[in-house]
């Protein structure tokens, strides 16, 4: 358990487990089934933050409520949306964790319609064992603690493949400005490990690599780490501070900008999808089962859902 200042308050179905893959933009986590080669199910792709959420939640309990077979697929969102627009995947459905990422980079050629489903915040996962995880837990400022880490200490997702990479960059910019750190977010971004397996970033912590990590809430809860919250102002989870969070921005190395956003996930079925029922049957699922999501750690509020484009008459609201 943890509080909001950070302080420390105190076997998966064989069929579904959890694999890791390699291999540059490939690197992500695929359900066992999850090859998005099939037809007798809905075919998932999905941002790497939902992967425990996914295979050990939501997906089981959408295969008893359907009779549907659930396959899924993760990565970082770019490299999801990348996925799609090149025609290296074809899935039903998508989501992402970066609402207006995935109607820049899918409407209109791949989509005309989103909902959005859940939210997350960004919050620092540490090891409490170490030096820097112990200053966390006395609850010293945490850009000190980070200030004064050895290189490949804290690591981030990968900027240019997720959208919880460049939130760290962002995070890293907006307490520069607000602290007078100057300096600060460059010399983090050069200092800090980037992980391009979102799925796996926590990993280092739990095997002693790595002494902190930038993570969203529920990858944290899912795995049973330490975190420290981050007050509304940086953790990218209070839509009340949107205006805050565009202050900061980051240029993808493809040469795409992205401004500071709340933290919020959206699914689309994709025009093309071989299954475009068992597409729209998921997504309406989602959005029936709030309740499910928060369990495993995601936020759902009375503003969601939210929905953009025309979305078809099956999961209107």
């Amino acid at each position: 358990m943890h509080s909001r200042d950070g302080r420390i308050e105190s076997g998966p179905r064989s069929r579904r487990r959890v694999l890791a893959a390699t291999g540059g933009l490939a690197a992500g986590l695929v359900g066992v089934a999850g090859c998005l080669g099939s037809t007798d199910g809905v075919r998932v792709l999905a941002a790497g933050s939902l992967a425990a959420a996914f295979e050990n939640g939501i997906g089981p309990a959408f295969e008893s409520a359907s009779g549907l077979r659930y396959e899924g697929e993760y990565y970082g969102t770019n490299a999801v949306l990348r996925l799609v627009e090149d025609g290296t995947k074809h899935p039903d459905v998508v989501i992402g964790a970066d609402v207006e990422l995935l109607r820049e980079r899918l409407y209109p050629d791949h989509a005309d319609w989103d909902a959005e489903f859940a939210a997350n915040e960004v919050v620092i996962a540490y090891a409490p064992e170490t030096a820097l995880g112990s200053r966390l837990a006395a609850g010293e400022p945490w850009y000190e603690v980070f200030a004064t880490a050895d290189e490949g200490a804290i690591a981030i997702s990968d900027p240019d493949l997720d959208p919880l990479g460049y939130r760290a960059l962002l995070l890293f910019e907006l307490a520069e400005r607000a602290h007078e750190l100057e300096g600060f977010r460059d010399a983090m971004a050069d200092k800090v490990a980037r992980v391009a397996d979102e799925p796996q970033l926590l990993a280092g912590l739990e095997n002693g690599d790595r002494a902190c990590a930038v993570a969203y809430s529920n990858m944290a809860a899912e795995r049973d780490v330490a975190v420290r919250r981050l007050d509304d102002a940086y953790n990218f989870g209070d839509a009340a501070f949107a205006d805050r969070y565009a202050r900061a921005s980051y240029t993808t190395d493809g040469g795409h900008t992205v401004e500071g956003t709340p933290v919020v996930y959206n699914a689309t079925v994709c025009s093309d999808a071989d299954a475009p029922a068992a597409g729209r049957e998921f997504v309406s699922f989602l959005l029936e089962n709030g309740t499910l999501l928060t369990e495993h750690g995601l936020r759902v509020d009375d503003s969601l859902p939210r929905f953009h484009g025309a979305p078809p008459e099956a999961i209107e609201p």
